[in-house]
């Protein structure tokens, strides 16, 4: 009997495979054992062909070449993973293998890496599929058990190459088109577009606000607030400032006089379990995480440490058979501030309600939770702790019961005019035990109907109204989960088809288009709002109507779910696209709009002599030639992890050479490179040099991220490289 050769994703998912089978024979590129030859591709190891494999000439980027439309599309081997295909492509290729099962990750794009790295080796062999949504003993053995034929993924596998190709058409042509019309880089997509599009909405409406000045009452009596409210309206303030000051007028040295308590028992039930969405956004909330940050966490929970699900979840449900292993969940949970609380729980047995369990609402994976796995005391970083305890603290909630308490509302009568006061009083703190601080009583006395109650004043209050706020990294994510929520459309099937696809691009691609639009200088930070820059406003204004619309990714994803299900053909939709790109190239190639650097600096490029750009990222600042054909770029300051003595804020680090200085562009405070250094190698304390290790080896990698990040026009290159690398990117 032959051997069975399983292809995971990654190699440390690959790994935890190989140990549960049994494969202790660690090779180059895989593990063997009596059985199974475990394998792993590092993400994507094919990809679809650059333009210049069609056509040399496409190599430079020409208007008059475009559309660029392949009748058939290319598959090439990604040339820095060429290694590990050719281990893969040798041991699907070996006698002694007979089947071979894809263990990639459970999803479109997880079929994808898979089915690609096949089609560049034809071997006629059974394929089965893994579908499992943690990496633990239990969950790859029972996945193990489990195994499904390949061919039921086929329609997985078409909906993927259908989303990756178009996005190829698509995106190469309308980047291209933008860059050589205006001779910048522009680039643009069905998902980032629509996204900035929002950003600049809301801008707009800020822009456009006019406040109002609003006015109430507040009585006070019995060292209680007492708010007026208008007996026809129920509202607590008015625009009619002389209807305020009229009851003053009219109620001052009255008494008051209890018309009504009423009593109520409430129940508030626990938020939902995690998706990856609401975790990124509390990661923001909570931690200041950006969202790409939150997802490489919780990549590093899932794979490394294996103590959470599948990340890349955009389901807040559990299904019907997971119930069941929830008390080993419960078991494992090793915080000890929540301890307690987990074996609370197990001293009854599980039960399963709707608030957690629904099987319709799990489609690919189910929520994030945690998995049996215990953690290692001290194994985890700051970050990881963080987000751990966050989704232990979600999982512990929704088992627990209600949040009850009494609700008391007092009326009171001045002269015809209704005030009331609110109090509360807890009854049981059930899940919010797990952050008392969340809730305390504010006690009301037992007032009876028709007691006369002392007024000590009655004060006129005053406020304003406000715009809406500016995005964060946080709310921009659950914009682009709802966009409809946050556009001026009336548009009745833009908003249901929004609904039945989740918006704008995945919870697995979100992070990256937000960084990505960083990275292109279309948006920027200013605080911790996120703006849209002049290049972002003008690409807007050059680009046509349909891609600044959430419309166009909706139906994209409407059609390609249609494609999973085996209800549309792939390559009608493909075709859809391919007359989209034609028209949208047309109508790049017609426009009379212009296109104006605001950001040129004052020197000039030593390569070509054109004035270059002053571009500002995350990682910093650099000053980069504003002819994309040559792009040649200068660094002036780059962003550090180094803090600022006197206010904290994140120190730049400007110069070249032994001329480097740290500056603080909060403050001003400067500190030569020189000095920094000697001040962290003379650190006692216990990890002092291990820090400054640590900050160094930051501090390079995070130059060579900047290298790439700060130029507008290595973008471009990236694109090509990863340009199928992750579902709806562009």
């Amino acid at each position: 009997m032959g051997k069975k050769l399983v292809l995971a994703e990654k190699p440390s998912v690959g790994k935890e495979i190989a140990k549960v089978l049994g494969c202790r024979e660690n090779r180059n590129g895989y593990m063997e054992g009596k059985s199974y030859l475990v394998t792993w591709a590092l993400g994507h190891l094919v990809t679809l062909a650059d333009p210049d494999a069609y056509n040399k000439k496409y190599a430079q980027w020409h208007m008059e070449d475009l559309p660029i439309i392949p009748d058939r599309m290319k598959l090439v081997v990604i040339k820095k993973s060429g290694k590990q295909f050719n281990t893969v492509k040798s041991l699907m290729e070996r006698n002694d293998v007979d089947e071979i099962i894809i263990a990639t990750d459970a999803g479109r794009e997880g079929e994808l890496v898979a089915r690609w790295i096949l089609e560049k080796t034809p071997v006629k062999k059974t394929v089965k599929r893994l579908w499992i949504s943690s990496v633990t003993k239990k969950a790859i053995t029972e996945g193990f058990n489990k195994l499904k034929p390949g061919k039921d993924y086929q329609n997985l596998y078409s909906a993927a190459v259908a989303r990756a190709e178009s996005d190829w058409i698509v995106g190469i042509n309308a980047t291209r088109a933008l860059t050589t019309k205006y001779n910048a880089q522009l680039s643009c997509g069905r998902v980032q577009t629509p996204t900035v599009a929002i950003i600049a909405q809301r801008e707009k409406e800020i822009r456009e606000f006019q406040p109002q000045k609003y006015y109430g009452m507040k009585a006070e009596a019995s060292n209680l607030d007492f708010i007026w409210k208008d007996e026809k309206s129920n509202n607590s303030n008015t625009f009619k400032e002389e209807t305020i000051d009229s009851i003053l007028n009219r109620i001052k040295n009255k008494d008051g006089k209890v018309i009504s308590v009423d009593s109520k028992m409430k129940k508030k039930y626990s938020p939902p379990l995690y998706d990856l969405t609401e975790l990124q956004r509390d990661g923001y909330s909570k931690y200041g995480y950006s969202a790409k940050k939150t997802l490489s966490i919780m990549q590093s929970l899932y794979e490394h440490h294996k103590l959470l699900t599948y990340p890349r979840t955009d389901s807040r449900y559990l299904t019907d058979d997971m119930v069941d292993t929830l008390p080993d969940v419960l078991k494992a949970i090793s915080l000890d501030k929540y301890r307690q609380t987990a074996f609370g729980i197990l001293k009854k047995p599980v039960k399963k309600s709707k608030s957690f369990v629904d099987n319709s609402k799990v489609s690919d994976h189910h929520a994030i939770i945690p998995t049996e796995e215990s953690m290692m005391r001290g194994s985890l970083s700051y970050d990881e702790n963080n987000i751990y305890e966050l989704v232990v603290k979600r999982f512990l909630s929704v088992l627990l019961p209600p949040y009850e308490y009494e609700e008391k509302t007092v009326k009171m009568e001045i002269g015809g005019e209704i005030f009331t006061t609110t109090g509360i009083k807890v009854i049981s703190m059930g899940w919010k035990s797990l952050s008392p601080e969340d809730s305390m009583d504010k006690m009301v006395p037992d007032f009876k109907n028709g007691d006369s109650l002392k007024i000590k004043k009655v004060v006129k209050t005053t406020g304003e109204t406000s715009p809406p706020p500016y995005f964060n990294e946080g709310t921009l994510l659950s914009a682009m989960e709802n966009p409809v929520k946050y556009m001026s459309t009336s548009d009745k099937d833009l908003k249901k088809i929004i609904g039945e696809t989740g918006g704008l691009g995945t919870v697995a691609t979100r992070a990256d288009i937000i960084d990505k639009l960083f990275n292109t200088q279309l948006i920027e930070e200013k605080g911790k709002s996120i703006r849209v820059t002049n290049k972002g406003k003008q690409l807007l204004s050059l680009v046509p109507d349909d891609l600044k619309s959430p419309l166009l990714t909706a139906d994209w994803e409407k059609k390609l779910d249609l494609i999973s299900k085996g209800k549309l053909d792939k390559n009608a939709f493909i075709m859809e696209m391919k007359g989209y790109t034609r028209d949208l190239v047309k109508d790049i190639k017609g426009s009379t709009e212009k296109f104006k650097y605001d950001n040129l600096s004052t020197t000039k490029c030593p390569e070509c002599g054109k004035l270059m750009l002053e571009v500002k990222t995350k990682h910093g600042k650099s000053l980069v030639c504003q002819d994309r054909n040559c792009g040649h770029r200068i660094n002036i300051s780059r962003t550090t992890n180094a803090r600022c003595p006197n206010c904290h804020k994140k120190l730049d680090l400007v110069g070249k050479d032994d001329n480097q200085k740290f500056v603080c562009p909060n403050c001003g405070y400067r500190e030569t490179l020189a000095s920094f250094e000697k001040k962290k190698k003379n650190q006692s304390s216990k990890g002092g040099k291990r820090d400054f290790q640590n900050y160094k080896k930051k501090a390079e990698k995070a130059a060579k991220e900047a290298e790439m990040a700060d130029n507008p026009f290595a973008a471009l290159a990236k694109l090509n490289l990863n340009k199928n690398k992750n579902d709806n990117k562009k």
